[in-house]
C-alpha cells in the first residue's frame, strides 16, 4: 500500500496525540482554578450520572434527527462549545494575567472562535476547535475523577460503544444524522489535500475523508489525565507540558496501540466502535505503567 494511503491514519494518530498532550498541559491550570465535573472524584455515582448524561444526550439527538429540527442539536453543541472553550482560555490565561483581563479575553475568543465554526465550518476549522475542546473536556474530567471512577467509566463506555455500533446501530445512524452539521462532534481527516468538508456530500459510498468520533480522542486522555493526578506513582516535570508520571505514559502508549489495532480493521472498510479498542488500550498500558513504577494501579 503507499504511503499516501496511511497518511490519514498518522493524521488521525496526530490528533489524538495533540489531544493527550494537552489535556495534561491544561490539568495543572484547571485544577488551580478548580474547574471541576465533580466535587468528590473518588465517588463511582459520578460514573452513573455520566452514563445518564450520555443516553438522555443520545436519545435527544435521535428524536431531534427524526422530527428533523437539527438546528435545535447544532445550538445546543455551539453553546456547549463557547462554554468549553471558555474553560480552556481562562484556564491558560490564568498564568499571567489577572482576572478581570482574563475574563474579557476569554470571552472574545471563545465567541469569536464560536463563531468562525458556525459561519465557516471547514475542516481544518473543525479540528482545531475539537483538538482545544476535547483537550478542555478531558482534562476536566480527569481531574475530576479518581482511578476506580474513571476506570470503571472507560469499562461501561467501551461496553455502550459496542452495543451502539454492533448491536443496536443507533451510534451509526446518531453520528449519520449529525454529520452534515458539520460540528466538531468529529474529527476529519482528508484523504487529499484539496478536499473541502463544506462541499462534503454525506450519501456516497466512498467518501473523501475519515472521520474520528470526538469521544474516541477525549475517553481514554481522561485516565491519561486521572493517572497524572491521582495516581501515587513519582512524578516528572516535562517543558510546557507539567507534570507526568510513568502510569500516564504507560496509558498514552496503551492508547496507541489500541489505536493502531483499531485503524487495522478501520482501513478494511466498514464502522468500528473505538472505545472498546482505545479504552482497553489505555487502561491496559495504565496498569503496566503502575507495575513499572512500582504503584498499585487501584
Amino acid at each position: 500500500m503507499k504511503i499516501s494511503k496511511y497518511a490519514p491514519f498518522l493524521g488521525m494518530a496526530f490528533m489524538l496525540l495533540v489531544v493527550q498532550l494537552a489535556a495534561i498541559a491544561l490539568s495543572e491550570p484547571l485544577n488551580d482554578n478548580d474547574f471541576k465535573a465533580f466535587s468528590d472524584p473518588e465517588a463511582t455515582s459520578n460514573v452513573v450520572y455520566w452514563l445518564i448524561i450520555i443516553l438522555v444526550f443520545t436519545a435527544f439527538i435521535l428524536l431531534v434527527v427524526k422530527w428533523n429540527k437539527k438546528w435545535l442539536i447544532q445550538a445546543f453543541i455551539l453553546v456547549s462549545i463557547a462554554w468549553t472553550l471558555a474553560y480552556v482560555f481562562y484556564a491558560v490565561f490564568s498564568l499571567f494575567l489577572p482576572p478581570f483581563p482574563n475574563t474579557a479575553l476569554t470571552l472574545i475568543l471563545s465567541i469569536a472562535m464560536t463563531v468562525i465554526l458556525y459561519k465557516f465550518p471547514e475542516w481544518y476549522v473543525i479540528d482545531l476547535v475539537g483538538v482545544l475542546i476535547g483537550a478542555g473536556a478531558a482534562s476536566i474530567f480527569g481531574i475530576s475523577l479518581a482511578i476506580i471512577p474513571a476506570l470503571l467509566l472507560l469499562i461501561l463506555l467501551a461496553v455502550y460503544d459496542y452495543i451502539a455500533v454492533y448491536r443496536t446501530k443507533h451510534m451509526i445512524a446518531l453520528a449519520e444524522g449529525v454529520m452534515e452539521l458539520r460540528l466538531p462532534i468529529l474529527l476529519v481527516v482528508p484523504k487529499r489535500w484539496n478536499y473541502s468538508f463544506l462541499t462534503e456530500t454525506f450519501d456516497k459510498e466512498e467518501r473523501e475523508a475519515f472521520f474520528m468520533g470526538l469521544g474516541d480522542a477525549v475517553m481514554p486522555t481522561i485516565l491519561v489525565v486521572s493517572a497524572i493526578t491521582f495516581s501515587s506513582a513519582a512524578q516528572y516535570t516535562l517543558p510546557i507540558l507539567g507534570a507526568i508520571n510513568m502510569p500516564a505514559i504507560g496509558a498514552i502508549i496503551g492508547t496507541f496501540v489500541g489505536f493502531s489495532v483499531l485503524m487495522g480493521f478501520v482501513m478494511k472498510g466498514n464502522p468500528q466502535a473505538g472505545l472498546p479498542f482505545l479504552n482497553g488500550g489505555v487502561i491496559l498500558g495504565y496498569v503496566v505503567g503502575s507495575l513499572a513504577a512500582g504503584v498499585s494501579p487501584v
